[in-house]
């Protein structure tokens, strides 16, 4: 396959950034989209030119740092992780763009590469439990529904790639939030938090300068992991919760 890419290269978060165009040759229909670009990076470094800087750590879906904005999609035309993606979907002679995650929260930090720390701290607000439950063998003795259980592992599917940022026209992080809050939220070892943590992380998220959800579902459309946007439901009737016990006390 032979195509022609157009990257956005931008030298550091000051930097203004552009794109510019590459052409590539001989590109393998079973490559993945991040092989394609370690061969194109491999070309660049032969000519003694910057290699494009992007972000992977896994390359086997799990780990979600393979954030690529491709033709005008999170990942790329297919709903999975950038890495699972490969050159078959796309056609020999084809132009292909790749930007960074556009979104206020997420500052470009070289190329492709952008900072996805907001979604560390909206974590660190109360992405936690403190219940002690003793060791391994004492947590898993708690019995708990299957089809709770079943939920909670759903929601703990999210990887924090930021694909719903990208994806959404206000930038919204609720789906990834909600994910988090969901997770614990429907496990009795999370119930000790339960309604500060709706408070903490949904402040977190907000100081952090995520736009709001107005419910298109175009990030559960583009989520790699396929998390339903119920979960948004659940962390608001969460958030109102906490909010109106803590007026009613």
């Amino acid at each position: 396959m032979n195509l022609t890419l157009k990257i956005w290269r931008q030298k550091n978060n000051a930097d203004k950034g552009g794109f510019k165009e590459y052409k590539i040759s001989d590109i393998s229909k079973d490559m993945s989209f991040l092989e394609m670009l370690d061969v194109l990076n491999e070309n660049l470094s032969e000519k003694g030119e910057d290699p494009v800087h992007f972000d992977h750590d896994c390359r086997e879906g799990i780990c979600g740092m393979c954030s690529l904005y491709i033709d005008g999609k999170p990942h790329g035309p297919q709903q999975t992780t950038t890495c699972q993606l490969h050159m078959r979907s796309f056609s020999d002679g084809d132009v292909i763009t790749i930007e960074p995650w556009r979104a206020k929260p997420f500052p470009v930090m070289k190329d492709l590469v952008v900072d996805r720390s907001a979604f560390d701290r909206i974590i660190q607000a109360g992405g936690y439990v403190s219940v002690n439950t003793g060791g391994v063998p004492d947590a898993n003795e708690i019995p708990i529904p299957k089809s709770i259980a079943d939920l909670a592992m759903d929601a703990a599917q999210c990887i924090g790639c930021g694909a719903c940022v990208a994806a959404c026209k206000n930038a919204s992080a609720m789906l990834f939030t909600s994910a988090k809050v969901s997770q614990l939220a429907l496990l009795p070892q999370g119930q000790v938090e339960r309604k500060i943590r709706a408070e903490k992380m949904v402040a977190q998220m907000d100081a952090e300068g995520f736009g709001a959800c107005t419910n298109t579902g175009a990030c559960e459309a583009e989520c790699p992991k396929g998390i339903s946007i119920t979960n948004i439901a659940r962390m608001n009737r969460e958030y109102f919760s906490a909010v109106v016990s803590s007026d009613t006390l």
